[in-house]
């Protein structure tokens, strides 16, 4: 019976990310452990059934620390003597695969679920993160998985690695029995939409995600705000909140100031998030990186159309006219003019979300990325 360790630096992302993948291994008759920094999810993920081992990781580079990780790790590999190691997230991923290379692990994989380096940066700071991807790809990885299909074009066009061992594995979703229109009855909507206090007739754009700079919360707003001056029936559903870590920003008393509007609807963290895209009519993601965000995938699979910006991740699964728009980063007025016309054109709205539920059924199956990642851990040895 194979033992396998997954990797990540926090305990959301094995909630959030890795669960369905670790069920299913487990299923399958695999012993899985999970390795992380315990936030406070521990307790509930252990009553799931999950093998939680906390390990502290930083999500950034600080060599202390991240030695201390990688001693840990270290000793934990060599404790349980994992067959497989696999891992997740750039900071936890590195330290993963120097540790499961200094304890002669056989098989070590990593997910990139989005590579760190993007077109947005500098040309120095973008060759550093490439470089290092690459040399830790080479080095200290056996099979490298990519959603991106960018990411995977990239890797085998670069020789990252041999290509048999560079595979694209897509994103996904849970299609059949949680992000399906036909699962939330009337009822459920009508209670939702009292609840969050959404005005009958009101025009609802919804966005997912952190409450930072890069995720285009700024232009959203101020987007927002023009709209509403012009027409009256709509409001604005942030699900998410502000990081402890924006509040040392000076952004932060400006992004606080922006909130404050009635028709801005802020519930926090939720998991009813089916139910909250229900009741939703168009999905916003201006961010300025993301890998392959699933937050879209989710609002597609619940047939709404999409306006996102045109980066990496999100052109692999909006097209544009298609199931919804993309613009370019940092563009509030381009934004509010896709916004306005999504607001006006119930039509439009109609046909683009109808187009975005097929295209989640064609490319973002959840249970499809499961088996690509299951037959690869069926043939290691």
């Amino acid at each position: 019976m194979k033992k396998i360790l997954q990797i990540c630096a926090i305990d959301t992302s094995v909630e959030a990310l890795l669960k369905p993948l670790i069920d299913s291994l487990t299923d399958s008759g695999y012993i899985v452990h999970n390795a992380c920094t315990d936030t406070g999810k521990f307790e509930e993920l252990t009553k799931k059934g999950l093998h939680m081992v906390d390990i502290p990781i930083e999500r950034k580079i600080s060599p202390l620390s991240n030695l201390k990780s990688i001693m840990k790790l270290y000793s934990l590999m060599q404790k349980e003597k994992y067959d497989i190691v696999h891992v997740h997230t750039p900071v936890a991923a590195i330290l993963g695969r120097v540790a499961a290379k200094l304890a002669g692990v056989r098989h070590i994989i990593y997910t990139a679920h989005g590579f760190y380096f993007h077109e947005g940066m500098s040309k120095i700071q973008y060759q550093f993160y490439y470089s290092l991807e690459k040399i830790f790809a080479r080095y200290f990885t056996n099979w490298l998985l990519l959603q991106s299909r960018e990411d995977y074009e990239l890797c085998v066009q670069d020789e990252f690695k041999a290509k048999e061992s560079i595979i694209h594995i897509s994103n996904g979703v849970d299609i059949h029995t949680k992000f399906k229109p036909e699962l939330i009855d009337s009822k459920v909507k009508s209670h939702l939409k009292k609840e969050l206090g959404i005005k009958e007739g009101d025009i609802v754009f919804t966005f997912i995600g952190r409450f930072v700079k890069e995720k285009g919360i700024f232009e959203l707003l101020e987007a927002f705000h023009h709209l509403k001056k012009n027409r009256p029936n709509v409001s604005l559903l942030l699900i998410g909140d502000i990081l402890a870590s924006e509040r040392d920003q000076s952004s932060y008393a400006l992004l606080k100031e922006m909130l404050h509007d009635p028709a801005i609807i802020t519930p926090g963290y939720r998991k009813d998030i089916p139910e909250l895209l229900s009741v939703s009519d168009v999905f916003v993601l201006p961010s300025y990186r993301e890998g392959l965000p699933r937050s879209i995938i989710e609002a597609m699979a619940m047939g709404k159309p999409v306006i996102a910006t045109n980066i990496r991740g999100c052109r692999e699964e909006v097209f544009h006219g298609e199931n919804g728009f993309l613009i370019e980063k940092e563009k509030s007025s381009e934004l509010y003019e896709k916004m306005l016309l999504m607001l006006d054109d119930h039509h439009s709205r109609t046909s683009l979300g109808e187009r975005s539920r097929r295209i989640a059924e064609e490319l973002f199956d959840e249970a499809k990325v499961i088996h690509k990642q299951l037959g690869l851990f069926h043939r290691l040895n």
